[in-house]
């Protein structure tokens, strides 16, 4: 085939054949050929045929383009979009491998990082594997070529949005919206102008944040109401920071999900941070008490604490319980969750608690029988010497990150001497490389 006058062919890449030997951290094959090659939807043990299409200085990233002997954990994807879109990475993995992968990473994080032993395992944390995220972002983009609006996750290996029909792991309904927000935008006339959607699903009802670059018309707003009311979604505005954010149709009921094993009812906002998944959120609230084993007569400290998602579960048990947390928003929600749960042995306070704690901090100067750590990815390690000189009985550390959490259980037992008691994983993510854990220990 010509390629014009002057032009020069592009080589065509060479097809490799191999065995792969694990995954990632992100659930992408490794093959060990000379160069290290990660090819995404590749399994541990299966031989396979794939091409190198990136070179990076201590890897190579491959296309696979055949699998020639399978793994017997491989099943079929459900979704159709699965290798296109971003939003999962294991859905060729039985859930069962999946967990037992989690595990390895967790067992492989402690042992590597920290030098800890787990004495005992607990049962991962389980609950639905499909239509269980009720948080997500998804990207909206109108395309030109294709004459209307895509809505979905970011592609895997490109910075486009996914042409998605429907998603299994979002919540229901909005699994089944891919289209109609499609359909919506593309009728808008800023449709060139909403980059972006937060979807929040309450126990109750769901909440869109449309953000927009320019103000909707007159128009457009008719279409958005009659979007709202024929799907039951409550939409909100943001044309700017998170403080510009305005429901369409105010006054907005609040939205809210329940613990009922403690008869919690917590209210949010549609950009709030809530656990992903709601049935494994309130499996592992119950876990989280269970192994803190407050008493009427336990002092609890909640680091990280949120809007009260374990705070107010805690102080159904416990004689008092403060919880900290570095957004006044949500401090401010916390405060009015315990109200409105008629729960008045729970306190809470605004720190920023990736920087030192001063040692003269009220709350820091009280005693805590208990303390409950549930910090972003980087981990707590700003507050673990705070931590250990509070002289706790019992700490449970609820973390989104294998590697920050063994770091700072390293940290607690080898420099404090507490000491490990049990860990274990927490199906928050199911289909994805994203490993949530817990682990409990006891003071020295």
């Amino acid at each position: 085939m010509s390629t014009g006058a002057g032009a020069v062919a592009r080589p065509a890449r060479a097809e490799e054949v191999s065995t792969v030997l694990a995954l990632t951290h992100d659930g992408e094959g490794i093959v060990r050929d000379g160069k290290a090659v990660f090819i995404a939807g590749a399994l541990p043990g299966e031989r396979v045929r794939f091409e190198r299409v990136r070179r990076r200085r201590q890897h190579d990233e491959g296309r696979l383009l055949e699998v020639l002997e399978s793994a017997p954990e491989r099943v079929t994807p459900r979704c159709a979009h699965f290798g296109v879109c971003g939003g999962c990475a294991l859905q060729h993995l039985a859930p069962e491998a999946q967990l037992a992968l989690k595990e390895t990473e967790l067992r492989e994080s402690l042992e590597r990082v920290a030098d800890l032993t787990c004495g005992r395992w607990l049962a991962p944390v389980r609950g639905p594997a499909w239509a269980y995220r009720r948080r997500a972002r998804l990207g909206a983009k109108y395309v030109p070529k294709k004459g209307r609006v895509v809505v979905g996750f970011r592609e895997r290996l490109a910075p486009y949005v996914a042409d998605v029909s429907r998603c299994e792991v979002l919540a229901e309904p909005v699994g089944e919206w891919p289209e109609p927000l499609s359909e919506l935008i593309g009728a808008l006339d800023i449709r060139r102008q909403v980059p972006q959607i937060e979807v929040a699903v309450a126990d109750h009802s769901v909440a869109l944040v449309l953000r927009v670059l320019a103000a909707p018309s007159p128009a457009d707003l008719e279409r958005l109401r009659e979007f709202a009311a024929r799907h039951g979604a409550r939409i909100f505005l943001q044309p700017g920071g998170l403080e510009s954010i305005e429901a369409l149709s105010a006054p907005a009921a609040p939205l809210y999900y329940e613990l009922p094993q403690f008869g919690v009812r917590l209210e949010f906002a549609p950009t709030d941070f809530v656990q992903i998944n709601g049935e494994v959120n309130r499996a592992l609230v119950s876990r989280a008490v269970e192994l803190l084993e407050p008493t009427p007569s336990s002092s609890v400290l909640d680091l990280y604490c949120g809007l009260g998602n374990f705070s107010l579960a805690l102080a159904r048990s416990a004689g008092r319980v403060v919880g900290v947390e570095g957004e006044s928003g949500l401090v401010e929600r916390a405060r009015r969750n315990a109200r409105g749960n008629g729960i008045d042995n729970a306190e809470f306070h605004v720190a920023d608690l990736s920087r030192p704690i001063a040692p003269q901090t009220s709350w820091l100067r009280q005693t805590y029988s208990h303390v409950l750590l549930d910090p972003p990815r980087v981990g707590a390690q700003e507050v673990l010497g705070q931590v250990a000189r509070l002289a706790p009985r019992r700490v449970v550390y609820i973390s989104c990150h294998p590697g920050s959490l063994a770091r700072d259980l390293g940290v607690l037992v080898h420099e404090h001497g507490f000491t490990l008691e049990a860990a274990g994983v927490v199906d928050m993510f199911p289909h994805t490389a994203h490993v949530e854990s817990i682990a409990v220990l006891n003071g020295p």
